[in-house]
């Protein structure tokens, strides 16, 4: 589980494809945390797997990831090239502080950004995310975008809108995600669960 406070901005470093899908090697330089092989990372938002070299080690600058095919084709990993900016975060702790939001790291859908609106007093950027997750986004509700926990501004029938500050500007990839851009999505699990408990009593009645 994550919160989606991104801390660390890295870069894909190397993209190697093979049978299953791909290895996905990036460069965490200047991250302070230490991941061992096993640990969960969340990369623009998905839950990724730490995985070890050859000789067993983990090498902490430049963390190494199998990611399979059916990761590449449904989020926005498969479009990366060596040398994208990435979101970071570290799987959340038991006695952490829930900055964000909880965010799982499974990429509901991917998104496009239709509109930024860059004025001196605000910063806004609008999505459209597939059909299918509209009915899981809400006013003020949370959704993560590439990893990050943000909060709903305004929304649309096919659409929603999101403001940004300048830290996140500064510190996620959100500052250069301009129009055309594809986002990962993944909307709020709370309100996942109540529509999917709502549809389970329709369905009973």
């Amino acid at each position: 589980m994550f919160t989606g406070i991104v801390e660390q901005l890295g870069r894909v470093a190397d993209i190697q494809p093979n049978d299953f899908g791909a290895v996905l090697i990036i460069d965490t330089r200047g991250w302070g945390y230490q991941p061992g092989a096993g640990d969960s990372i969340a990369i623009n938002g998905c839950c990724l797997t730490v995985t070890a070299e050859a000789d067993g080690t983990v090498n902490p600058s430049h963390l190494r990831f199998d990611v399979i095919k059916q990761t590449l084709d449904l989020t926005t990993l498969g479009d990366l090239s060596t040398g994208d900016p990435i979101n970071l975060e570290h799987a959340v702790r038991a006695n952490d502080v829930l900055g964000g939001h909880i965010v799982q790291g499974h990429v509901d859908g991917v998104g496009e950004v239709i509109n930024v609106q860059k004025g001196d007093d605000e910063w806004r950027t609008r999505v459209r995310p597939p059909a299918q997750l509209m009915e899981y986004i809400i006013p003020q509700g949370s959704i993560s975008l590439d990893g990050v926990s943000l909060t709903v501004a305004d929304l649309g029938d096919d659409w929603c809108e999101v403001a940004l500050i300048p830290t996140t500007l500064e510190v996620t990839t959100l500052g250069t995600a301009d129009v055309g851009a594809r986002i990962n999505i993944e909307a709020d699990y709370i309100a996942k669960t109540v529509v999917h408990w709502l549809r389970l009593q329709k369905a009973g009645q």
